[in-house]
């Protein structure tokens, strides 16, 4: 977490935490059995260009057979509590009880989103973030299927190309990422980005 800014504040608010997103820095806790959070701003910030936004032929493929029933902010507690879900290749998790509440109060605010992978009434996968001004911050996603996360960030960026966003920040790159076309952005040329993008009015997501 190269060039990651810590400090401990026991009591964010909403508000704070918008004005956070506005300047480059995101919210970790240690556990999820931390109350408490840090800051955090990578010397190299991940970003998925909108107008370059790559998808697989492969996940074309599965799109086309629509395995899943996509809804947006229906379920979003739900997709919290997805994302922080243990599994064998993420046995912890930095989602704890004060990034909970703080996300479900952004929600309530209009500034936070949930986009959801259903099937057969069941929830399957998902992610989040929070949207501020044309800027769309992605936290995390879940799957519990093949392709469910996959497809769900798919329909985030053609609803944030729609809605006429400009960034989509992914805070760091992954292989993962990587097949979207996801890259990594020096933090002095992200800072640009992000105030040209969190600038206008925010949009309705």
């Amino acid at each position: 977490m190269a060039g990651a800014r810590r400090g401990r504040y026991p009591t964010i608010t909403a508000d704070i935490l918008l004005r956070a997103y506005s300047i480059g820095l995101f919210p970790m806790a240690d556990s999820a059995d931390d109350p408490e959070i840090f800051w955090v701003e990578p010397d190299l910030r991940g970003i998925i260009p909108l107008d370059t936004f790559h998808v697989s032929k492969s996940l074309q493929k599965a799109m086309r057979k629509a395995p899943f029933d996509i809804r947006f902010d229906t379920a979003f507690a739900a997709v919290m509590d997805g994302c922080a879900e243990a599994v064998d290749n993420r046995p912890s998790t930095w989602i704890n009880s004060t990034i909970r509440s703080l996300y479900t109060e952004l929600h309530a605010l209009g500034h936070a989103h949930s986009v959801e992978a259903w099937e057969d009434g069941e929830l399957v996968g998902g992610l989040y973030g929070v949207s501020l001004g044309a800027a769309f911050f992605g936290e995390s996603m879940f799957s519990r299927r093949t392709n469910a996360s996959k497809i769900c960030l798919v329909h985030l960026v053609e609803r944030l190309r729609a809605q006429g966003f400009r960034l989509l920040d992914t805070q760091f790159t992954t292989d993962h990422l990587k097949t979207f076309g996801a890259i990594d952005v020096p933090k002095a040329d992200y800072l640009v980005m992000l105030q040209a993008a969190v600038e206008p009015p925010h949009l309705a997501f």
